[in-house]
């Protein structure tokens, strides 16, 4: 008499109780509130481009978030950066920024939380799948952005400005370790804090 709906067989409880949208909206604010936060950790290098710990939001955000959500959260922090405020690391803020030699940086912000989302959780959640998330999207797509664009706005031809961006590799590196760390242990804490993987992702994986 009672018909059970082959959609909903085999999927998590996430995927048949979506979150209320009150909770998504709270975890992206959360993150692009972490985001700003980071950016307090500075270290000034020349060439325009300062070592900070907000790509360690980033990383988080796409790992936690995922591809869905977690672009939200950059762009909240892109949106009031442009508004003027100052979130972005050393205190800046305004429409300059997104004309200075960090621009493709900040924009790749976007794309590199995409892209980690899409690993991450593409099937069962594992730390070394969030490694590879976070090394590369966290740090791959972000150079793949920031550093062309680096090198245009700063007139410096795209080879010495290649090796002058290996002053940064070590720290992504290991705050891509710690990104992981934080966020294998979040997973084991608070898994709801996660999207679930699809039906089609999990048989992948």
């Amino acid at each position: 008499m009672f018909r059970t709906s082959t959609s909903s067989l085999g999927r998590s409880p996430d995927d048949r109780f979506p979150r209320p949208l009150g909770a998504d909206l709270a975890r992206i604010a959360v993150f692009a509130a972490l985001i700003v936060v980071l950016g307090t950790i500075i270290v000034p290098v020349p060439g325009g481009v300062p070592i900070t710990a907000q790509t360690l939001g980033v990383m988080l955000a796409g790992l936690v978030l995922g591809a869905r959500r977690a672009p939200l959260a950059i762009l909240v922090v892109l949106a009031l950066a442009a508004a003027g405020l100052p979130v972005l690391a050393g205190g800046r803020g305004g429409l300059g920024v997104f004309l200075g030699p960090t621009a493709g940086y900040l924009l790749g912000w976007v794309a590199a939380v995409i892209v980690i989302g899409l690993i991450a959780h593409r099937g069962r959640f594992s730390w070394w799948r969030a490694g590879l998330a976070a090394l590369i999207g966290g740090i791959g797509v972000v150079y793949l952005f920031g550093i062309p664009v680096q090198a245009m706005v700063t007139g410096v031809p795209i080879g010495p400005t290649i090796v002058s961006s290996l002053v940064f590799l070590p720290g992504d590196l290991l705050k891509a370790g710690v990104a992981v760390a934080l966020t294998v242990a979040l997973r084991r804490a608070y898994p709801r804090a996660f999207p679930a993987p699809t039906r089609q992702a999990a048989r992948a994986a």
